[in-house]
């Protein structure tokens, strides 16, 4: 997850300039010092930094937006540069990691609109069904509080483990009532849940990095998350007073457009789900 990211020099000019416009106290960086100034996006990869590529190549500059793109492999440097004003925005997380992630930081970023939803997946290099796995099989989870209890709510609903009643976002393997399989967990961090699949029997994979690393969650996943009432959905986020900056209302409307929705239809095939 702390994968260094990935910067061109550009970009690391305009982070510190606005850095230094947050320590001088004359703005908040990206986010509000310059109206018509570039709104620089924190993203991951796949597929967000591609959403955000398509809306900057295709449809920003008739908006009249400055879009710029900044891909983080992590998921905890967007947050905090969208904190301290590196950068105006963010495009990575869900609901209950935002709120997990500004209780423990003390950050204040909230949501301006959700645009996409990643089915989180069970995937296996050694079964083809997840009734497949042995007993004492090995199953590899995200170790954030948040995506490990999401994965476990996966397995359960897929009848592999039954956890507590009422358990919600916090759930750990210590809230399994019942595991007939006996499966095993491995935490590890949500970004290296791909490579561990030659190691362990299955990996819960987050949607992004599992296309991100050739996988095709409609196609490819054992088990499946179900799109239906998810509190999943991935949104723009900026740190509360930016919610009405021009260029964030004009990139908000741009990432739940028709032509967006089509783009993300078209490229990921059911993997990536508009929410809008």
């Amino acid at each position: 997850m702390r994968n260094t990211a990935k910067l061109t020099t550009a970009v690391l000019a305009a982070g510190a300039l606005a850095l230094g416009l947050s320590a001088c106290g004359s703005g908040s960086g990206s986010g509000s010092a310059d109206a018509n100034g570039p709104l620089i996006v924190a993203a991951s990869p796949t597929p967000h930094a591609e959403i955000l590529n398509f809306v900057q190549k295709n449809l920003a500059k008739k908006a009249g937006l400055d879009l710029q793109v900044k891909e983080f492999t992590d998921y905890i440097t967007p947050n905090t540069a969208t904190q301290d004003g590196s950068v105006g925005a963010n495009y990575f997380q869900n609901q209950p990691y935002l709120d997990d992630f500004n209780k423990k930081r003390g950050t204040d970023i909230v949501p301006v609109v959700t645009v996409h939803l990643e089915p989180l997946g069970l995937y296996s290099h050694k079964v083809k069904k997840a009734d497949d796995l042995k007993s004492g099989a090995t199953v590899a989870v995200p170790n954030d509080a948040v995506n490990e209890a999401r994965a476990l709510k996966l397995l359960a609903a897929n009848k592999l483990i039954t956890l507590k009643d009422g358990v919600g976002s916090e759930a750990t393997p210590a809230d399994i009532t019942k595991n007939p399989k006996n499966l095993k967990f491995k935490e590890v961090e949500a970004a290296q849940t791909p490579r561990s699949l030659d190691d362990v029997d299955a990996a819960v994979v987050n949607g992004n990095y599992a296309i991100s690393s050739g996988l095709k969650p409609a196609k490819d996943a054992i088990a499946l998350e179900s799109a239906k009432n998810s509190p999943y959905g991935n949104f723009l986020a900026v740190k509360k007073g930016q919610e009405n900056d021009p260029r964030v209302k004009k990139l908000a409307k741009l990432l739940t457009s028709p032509e967006v929705k089509k783009f993300i239809e078209d490229k990921y095939q059911g993997s990536v789900i508009p929410s809008f």
